[in-house]
């Protein structure tokens, strides 16, 4: 008996001693977990508890405003509804959703993407975006039904408006949402996913102008994720606003003269270079693009023949045709291989090697001089002054004009051009020059590609006299604090917004890039033809003519594809031709004639003959800004 009860004793303290240690080990399980998660994952853990009650909104900046030279509004601000829902607090979320998808008609499976595609990516607190911009019907329907909707915000974001639609699209660009490449390049260090950023024109440009700098505010929500107070709050700082040197109804007025064209207008002050209109046509709504495309939208303007996404005015490519006669004409002057008397025979056609060259006019011009063929346009005149030169004298004077190099704008992908030399043939095609085709590059033909704004720079250079500016487009800024910063004060030291300056330095101020490469005796025999061409009583473009104000220019037609010049079948064959087949057509002016304040520089695709296609379109220009002095000439007559 004795021996079973030290038995159960120690069977007792056995049994003790495993329940203690049992307990002991729990004891050091949980201590250590405790550990873990107050320690170790302590800072996690709180962050996330603070979340619960406190989360970090951000207020969106106002983006500057755009104007035109007289101050009249082109691109504003309105604000957008953005709707948004934060998983956390939309439990249930698939119930949540199903209900949300009926207010705004959309199905419920492509808002559950959203939200699952995004989840992964964001912490569950914080708002997954479902629809931008929703209407004002879908935001009355989500207010009325707000209980029913945990989770779900609508926050109030301004947003870019363009008030000119298509009528500056090319010009002023368009918004759109910040792409991963965009945000790892460093460009945009205040941007993050989901935000709107310059895309295209001046919006893209300036944007760190424009962009402003983004705020927040610091508030307590409740289990349910709404709003119970404000606890702190940094303003945003609005974008600068910019004033334009575009002349709001000038550029109207080239875009309902385009209207049915593919085609250019670029048009400068011959004093500064300001652009006083740049229209591309065909054209887009830009709002569009804030607003976000449908992929049917999209493939409609990218699959467009006539690439109303290309600014054509900076981008277009084309061959200079003949007023690219200017530039033979100053360079043969200048070489002495023709001067103000030398006369050339003009029979319909020049022969040279084993080709016959033709002129566009089929019976000839006779006897011309520099001033003569350029009022005329006489191929023939072009095509021997051309032979004397040779091709890389042609080019050395075509680059000293402008050409063949960017004009400096700042546009998108603003091209060079292309102005050949022997060289440059030898290398991209492996054959030596031939000296026939010095000919087609003496009137403009051949390899020559110019831009529309290329040849209003150099227009209006001769306009003025041999001064070639840089096309700017900003006429003057104003910073945050309200300072004006234009080109004619030191305004822009007392800013102290680096990016301000830096933009400000590229386009608000007057530059000279460079002089024409002729002395005044052969500018002034450039002058006169130019006038002629206009005045003259055979001049190329008599129905320029405005009554009170003089006009000069150059007409051209730049052939789409090789063939021969003015052959009865030739002739005949036009007639049939497809359209995109047809001739470009070209005309470049200045006016008034004497003291010129407005170079105009058109091209109308397939529009063949720049005297009845392009030049109207560049003499309403011209009446459209120098209206006043029309006027007072009527008054005062002839």
């Amino acid at each position: 008996m004795e021996l079973l009860k030290v038995i159960d004793r120690e069977w007792f303290k056995q049994r003790l001693t495993g329940v203690v240690l049992c307990v002991m080990i729990a004891f050091a399980v949980l201590s250590a977990r405790l550990f873990y998660l107050q320690v170790v994952e302590g800072s996690h853990f709180r962050r996330l508890s603070q979340y619960n009650s406190i989360r970090i909104h951000d207020i969106a900046p106002l983006r500057g405003l755009i104007y035109d030279r007289n101050g009249s509004l082109m691109a504003e601000n309105r604000p957008s509804f953005n709707l948004s829902i934060i998983p956390r607090d939309a439990a249930p979320l698939e119930k949540t959703i199903e209900k949300l998808s009926v207010y705004i008609d959309v199905p419920k499976e492509d808002l559950m993407a959203l939200v699952y595609k995004k989840k992964s990516k964001r912490l569950s607190f914080r708002p997954v975006l479902l629809k931008p911009d929703i209407s004002r019907n879908a935001l009355a329907a989500i207010e009325a039904h707000r209980f029913e909707l945990p989770g779900v915000v609508v926050a109030i974001k301004p947003i870019r408006h363009y008030l000119q639609h298509e009528y500056a699209a090319h010009l002023l660009g368009y918004l759109g949402e910040i792409n991963l490449k965009e945000l790892k390049s460093g460009r945009y260090p205040e941007c993050k996913s989901g935000d709107l950023v310059g895309k295209f024109g001046l919006e893209k440009a300036c944007e760190p102008l424009l962009r402003g700098k983004m705020g927040g505010k610091q508030v307590e929500v409740n289990a349910r994720g709404q709003v119970v107070r404000v606890l702190n709050t940094v303003d945003s700082i609005t974008g600068v606003n910019i004033n334009l040197t575009i002349d709001n109804k000038l550029q109207k007025k080239a875009v309902e003269l385009l209207k049915g064209f593919a085609g250019a207008v670029a048009v400068l002050d011959t004093s500064n270079g300001g652009i006083l209109a740049l229209v591309s046509s065909p054209s887009f709504d830009p709002n569009s693009f804030v607003s976000g495309l449908t992929h049917a939208q999209w493939r409609e303007l990218d699959s467009n023949p006539q690439m109303p996404m290309q600014n054509k005015s900076v981008q277009g490519l084309y061959p200079p045709a003949s007023t690219y006669k200017i530039v033979t004409a100053i360079a043969g002057l200048e070489k002495g291989a023709i001067d103000e008397h030398t006369v050339f025979h003009c029979s319909g056609s020049h022969k040279f090697g084993n080709r016959v060259y033709r002129c566009w006019k089929r019976t000839g011009h006779g006897k011309v001089n520099v001033v003569a063929a350029l009022a005329q346009s006489c191929d023939v005149f072009f095509y021997q002054v051309g032979q004397k030169l040779g091709v890389d004298i042609l080019a050395e004077y075509a680059r000293a004009c402008g050409l063949g190099s960017a004009t400096g704008i700042n546009l998108d992908n603003e091209p060079q051009g292309l102005i050949p030399t022997a060289l440059w043939k030898k290398r991209r095609v492996g054959i030596p020059w031939q000296r026939g085709e010095t000919l087609s590059v003496a009137i403009g033909q051949g390899y020559n590609l110019v831009t529309p704004l290329q040849m209003a720079v150099l227009v209006s250079a001769v306009g003025n006299r041999g001064t070639l500016y840089r096309p700017r487009i900003i006429k003057n800024i104003i910073s945050a604090d309200g300072t004006v910063i234009d080109g004619n004060n030191n305004s822009v030291d007392n800013i102290t917004h680096k990016a301000i300056i830096e933009e400000f330095a590229k386009f608000g101020q007057i530059e000279i890039i460079g002089k024409l490469p002729g002395s005044s005796r052969t500018l002034e025999l450039v002058r006169k033809g130019l006038w002629e061409v206009v005045n003259g009583r055979r001049g190329t473009a008599r129905t320029v003519k405005i009554k009170g104000i003089e006009v000069s220019g150059k007409t051209g037609t730049a052939q789409v594809f090789s063939r021969k010049k003015n052959t009865p079948s030739d002739r005949r064959d036009k007639k049939r031709q497809p359209m995109h087949l047809r001739d470009h057509a070209w005309f470049v002016a200045y006016a008034p004639s004497d003291a010129p304040r407005i170079a105009v520089s058109v091209i109308v695709e397939h529009g063949e003959h720049g005297s009845s296609t392009a030049a109207p379109i560049a003499r309403e220009m011209i009446k459209c800004y120098l209206g006043e002095e029309i006027a007072a000439s009527a008054v005062n007559g002839p």
